[in-house]
């Protein structure tokens, strides 16, 4: 069975953390390591402040976020119905912003592709643009993220703080 979830959330800068987080929660039972949960929760924070800097700039809108789990591999699709990118080959060249006087870096497509697996950007002018990313979680023999939150402190309390007595 493939797992997934589905969000959707108002393009307000407050939600970011919050998108970020549950992608992350959602995907700490393929087993990433800290650095592979980390590399996740970049791109994907990095995708949704695109959606709310760049395709709602004068207007309220909606981000729809989709992932599902299949074997090893996160899916992730971020989409919104914005204004759109004119020149998606442009927009992914690192560097290029269409913000340079809001001090953006144009960097947020190139960290996507760099730390997933692998990206894919559609985009039209009017309708909107989505974000195709996945990542394939390593079986590392470092300690996961699930390791790190389920593992009990030497005090008996756990790492969210609660006894692990019963």
């Amino acid at each position: 069975m493939i797992n997934s979830m589905e969000l959707k959330i108002p393009a307000v800068s407050e939600n970011e953390p919050f998108a970020r987080d549950t992608v992350a929660a959602f995907c700490v039972r393929l087993n990433p390591s800290l650095d592979e949960l980390s590399d996740v929760k970049t791109a994907v924070s990095e995708a949704v402040t695109n959606c709310i800097v760049h395709a709602y700039p004068d207007q309220k809108g909606e981000i729809r976020i989709f992932c599902s789990a299949e074997g090893d591999t996160l899916h992730i699709r971020i989409s919104d119905s914005g204004k759109g990118i004119e020149d998606v080959a442009r927009a992914v060249e690192p560097f290029f912003t269409t913000l340079a006087e809001e001090e953006r870096s144009g960097m947020g497509f190139t960290i996507m592709q760099t730390f997933m697996t692998s990206f894919r950007l559609e985009s039209s002018p009017g309708t909107g643009t989505t974000v195709f990313m996945s990542k394939t979680f390593r079986s590392a023999s470092t300690a996961s993220a699930a390791d790190y939150f389920n593992r009990s402190g030497q005090d008996g309390k756990s790492a969210r703080g609660g006894s692990d007595a019963r």
